[in-house]
C-alpha cells in the first residue's frame, strides 16, 4: 500500500452543542535516534497524565496547521507535520468534576526538528522523549498506546 499526499483544506466549522462528541488534532511528535523514533509526550494541565499535544479545531486552519500549533503552545516544537493522518482515539474530556465530553482525536506525525525552552505552556506542563513501548504504556488510551506502538515514520515516504 501505498501513501498519498492529499491536499488540506481550511477548516470551515459549524455552530454544535458542546455535548455532542467533538474532534480535536493531535500530533504523534518524534524524532529519529539509532534508526528508531522517539516520541515525545506532555502531561495535561488538569491531571498531569502523559498525552500527545492535540486541540480543538480552528476555523481557517488545516488539521496539520492546528497540529503545529497545538505541539508549538504545549511543548515547544517547531517541526514538520504530515498531511497522512496515522488514526485516531477517543477519550472524555472532563469539562466540569462530574462531566465529561466524549472526543475523538485524529492523530498526524510531527517530525520534531527543534524544541523550545520558551513557550506558551512553558510551566504549565512537563514533557519527555520515551521509545515507543514507554510511550504506549504510559498513555491511559488503549487506541493512542496501539496507534503508538505501531508507529514506524519510514512507511510515511518521507
Amino acid at each position: 500500500m501505498t501513501l498519498q499526499t492529499i491536499k488540506q483544506m481550511p477548516l470551515s466549522l459549524p455552530a454544535a452543542p458542546k455535548t455532542e462528541v467533538r474532534t480535536q488534532f493531535g500530533g504523534l511528535c518524534y524524532r529519529m535516534r539509532d534508526g528508531e523514533p522517539d516520541i515525545l509526550l506532555v502531561t495535561s494541565r488538569g491531571s498531569g497524565r502523559w498525552i500527545i499535544p492535540k486541540g480543538w479545531p480552528m476555523p481557517g486552519l488545516t488539521p496539520t496547521e492546528m497540529v503545529l500549533k497545538e505541539a508549538w503552545e504545549e511543548a515547544g516544537v517547531r517541526g514538520i507535520a504530515h498531511s497522512m493522518a496515522l488514526g485516531l482515539y477517543s477519550y472524555t474530556k472532563e469539562v466540569e468534576p462530574d462531566r465529561g465530553l466524549p472526543c475523538l482525536v485524529m492523530i498526524y506525525p510531527v517530525l520534531v526538528k527543534s524544541l523550545a525552552e520558551d513557550f506558551p505552556e512553558a510551566g504549565q506542563r512537563r514533557s519527555k522523549w520515551m521509545r515507543r513501548k514507554k510511550a504506549a504504556k504510559r498513555v491511559d488510551e488503549s487506541e493512542l498506546a496501539h496507534i503508538i506502538r505501531s508507529f514506524d515514520p519510514r512507511k510515511l515516504g518521507l
